[in-house]
């Protein structure tokens, strides 16, 4: 598979000493995987973070080989990683993708919403701004992938916001998390956790 397109990083591991495996989410390709030489080191410590908006250049060289993933950095979302709130929605919903999208099937309604709701996290002055996108993006994926929708329209009242919030976690839990992946959970937990400090 070769592909070059836009992506947004999901997700990174260390491979090897200086190396990293990145899962990234694209319009056409959907979610896929590559190795990208270099992935820790202090060169691409800024491209490799979570929400960050790249241009990928993936590249198979066997096709029991994983890909090799070459990433520049085309919209920078680092600096919301300093940010408890922000950072916790980024960790959550890229976490979520990539844990529960199957690799490389195309969802480019997926893609679009993702990349809208981190800029809403960015740009909104409060979580107040984004939360109901949060809700959508995470309706739109059960539905994407065939388990329905979730909570009714809960328009702009924060406290049913927060009702739909938690109103999903049981869906995405059964659903999308349940076993291995669970654990992807608690970045979702940390994330509820911050956002009922609003009130």
């Amino acid at each position: 598979m070769n592909l070059r397109a836009p992506a947004i990083l999901l997700a990174s591991r260390p491979q090897g000493e200086t190396g990293a495996i990145a899962r990234l989410l694209t319009a056409e390709a959907g979610l896929v995987a590559g190795y990208v030489a270099g992935g820790r080191g202090r060169q691409m410590r800024a491209v490799m973070v979570p929400g960050n908006r790249v241009a990928l250049d993936l590249v198979t060289r066997a096709a029991s080989q994983l890909p090799f993933a070459k990433l520049e950095l085309e919209h920078s979302r680092a600096a919301l990683m300093t940010e408890p709130l922000p950072a916790a929605a980024i960790q959550w919903v890229c976490g979520l993708t990539a844990a529960a999208l199957p690799e490389r099937n195309a969802y480019p309604g997926l893609y679009e919403a993702l990349d809208a709701l981190l800029d809403a996290v960015a740009h909104a002055p409060s979580a107040r701004g984004w939360v109901s996108g949060l809700i959508a993006y995470e309706t739109l994926l059960l539905r994407e992938l065939g388990y329905g929708g979730g909570p009714p329209d809960n328009g702009g009242d924060w406290a049913a916001q927060m009702q739909a919030l938690a109103a999903m976690e049981g869906l995405l839990a059964h659903y999308l998390l349940a076993g291995r992946k669970g654990d992807v959970m608690a970045a979702r937990k940390l994330l509820t956790e911050r956002l009922a400090r609003m009130v």
